[in-house]
């Protein structure tokens, strides 16, 4: 079987939160199914020296911009930057992290509604409480997801998740990796996407 597209992303990514609504019809075309892997920027950043980008002086203006223009080049219509950003992922993470150990087309489909509770509807899912209802909404049993949250070994798993990605590269949200060649950025979709259709370039 073909090696699926490693899709690695922050919740409180925008781009990555764009490149979400692509990128399973982009690998679908090609054959290819979507291993989604929820990380940590802030423990990310801690490595490659990196800032959120809206934090950034004049890029941060610029990205704004460049976020909500992204949204419309790529007919993402519902894209709203929230009112509290960025905010801390981990409880949303945990929550994906404890789904995808027992069912992983559950935990892509929680990753979807939490994905787009935070920039469409703003909801702040870096709160526990309103992630698990975004979770229970979506089919996960609400009580155990929210337990998740603060179990001792999902938070070890998502631990290893974020240091196995640091190992392999990953320095930003999207990130992707396919065949084992590396993709960063919403802007790198049509490169990844000519990999996937003639291979290596």
């Amino acid at each position: 079987m073909t090696a699926p597209v490693d899709f690695y992303f922050d919740f409180s990514s925008p781009y990555g939160y764009l490149a979400a609504q692509r990128i399973e019809g982009l690998a679908l075309a090609h054959g290819r199914e979507v291993d989604w892997h929820p990380v940590l920027l802030g423990v990310i950043f801690k490595e490659t020296g990196a800032v959120p980008l809206t934090q950034v002086p004049i890029k941060g203006d610029y990205s704004r911009r460049d976020m909500v223009r992204s949204a419309r080049f790529h007919g993402i219509d519902d894209f709203r930057l929230p009112s509290r950003f960025p905010i801390p992922t981990q409880a949303a993470a945990r929550i994906v992290i404890a789904l995808k150990a027992q069912d992983v087309a559950l935990s892509t489909h929680v990753a979807k509604a939490l994905y787009r509770a935070y920039f469409a509807d703003d909801v702040d899912i870096s709160d526990p409480e309103a992630a698990a209802d975004v979770a229970g909404r979506a089919g996960a049993n609400r009580d155990r997801v929210r337990a998740a949250v603060d179990d001792a070994a999902v938070k070890d798993a998502l631990r290893k998740e974020v240091a196995r990605a640091i190992e392999r590269g990953v320095c930003g949200s999207p990130f992707f990796i396919v065949d084992g060649e590396p993709f960063w950025g919403l802007d790198r979709l049509p490169q990844l996407e000519r990999w996937l259709g003639s291979g290596p370039y």
